[in-house]
């Protein structure tokens, strides 16, 4: 009995394609690529003008058979900045020609880009070479769509509307600056002139303690400070600056949701935030406690023999 060697034909996947040479082609593939960037909202609302995200922009290019390739990720970083540039073609499936490419650059100095991660940085630079790459070639099309012919993310965000997202850091940042702005405070510069002598009110002691019992400060050797003998300015300042930063901790508390940021974004922008509210309050109680010693406490004399 004879054995039978032939292998089972393999036939390659069916890619639709478009004639777009042909009027008819292309109303039809506009009118499709509308259709599904609508429906999966694959685009931006930036100063009233509808920009459509690299998926939809993917979506227009595998409708053509067209697909990109990362080709090269270069890191331009220094001491002072995360930068990346990336290389995108585009590739077409049936002929197996690269038809477009693109380059593209993403900064965390950009705007709304300062607490970003590295790894965050080097994908928008993807991203964004991957919108660069289709657009050199498909803007006509997406024009046809009735959406503006350049991709959402190469857009300055900088004078349209905000996002969510960059409303919270714009919003903290400018909190931080409003009202933290004491927070590096030399030591040595003390107070202008003379500070007062009025002993700070029971009623301010008693806040103090208990913004010493907070598990901001838990475990921390400023707990067993002695602020007797804080003066009535120096104990209003501490309260008033405590108060902000529980103000500005709710506001992370409120701001930081799942509708703005992903997962992995809320729990690392959340604890850089709330951290960094922390180091805030122990220096103010450490400033304090340095000032009640070197301004606050009650000389000691030494009797002459």
């Amino acid at each position: 009995m004879s054995k039978n060697n032939d292998k089972p034909a393999v036939s390659n996947p069916v890619i639709k394609t478009y004639d777009i040479a042909s009027s008819q082609d292309t109303i039809e593939l506009a009118s499709d690529i509308a259709n599904f960037i609508k429906e999966k909202k694959l685009f931006h609302h930036i100063q009233g003008k509808a920009y459509v995200n690299v998926e939809g922009w993917q979506y227009a290019g595998a409708r053509l058979g067209i697909l990109p390739i990362v080709d090269e990720l270069e890191n331009l970083s220094n001491e002072t900045e995360t930068k990346y540039q990336a290389k995108v073609r585009l590739l077409n499936l049936l002929s197996q020609q690269t038809v477009g490419v693109g380059f593209a650059i993403c900064s965390n100095k950009e705007n709304g880009k300062r607490n970003y991660q590295e790894f965050a940085i080097a994908s928008m630079a993807q991203t964004r070479a991957i919108g660069k790459a289709y657009r050199n070639i498909l803007a006509w099309i997406i024009r046809a769509a009735g959406y503006e012919p350049t991709p959402a993310e190469e857009m300055d965000y900088q004078n349209s509307d905000p996002s969510p997202k960059q409303k919270f850091v714009a919003a903290f940042d400018g909190a931080k600056d409003k009202h933290l702005s004491k927070e590096n405070e030399n030591h040595t510069n003390g107070y202008a002139g003379k500070p007062t002598q009025k002993k700070a009110t029971d009623e301010q002691l008693k806040t103090i303690n208990m913004i010493l019992m907070q598990d901001l400060m838990k475990h921390d050797p400023l707990q067993q400070a002695d602020f007797s003998n804080v003066n009535i300015k120096r104990a209003s300042e501490c309260i008033k600056r405590y108060n902000e930063v529980i103000e500005l901790r709710k506001f992370i508390r409120d701001n930081l949701t799942h509708e703005v940021f992903d997962a992995q974004e809320k729990e690392t922008i959340g604890n850089e935030y709330l951290s960094a509210s922390k180091d805030v309050l122990k220096g103010i109680v450490d400033e304090m406690v340095y000032k009640i010693e070197k301004y606050d406490r009650p000389a000691t004399r030494t009797a002459n023999h």
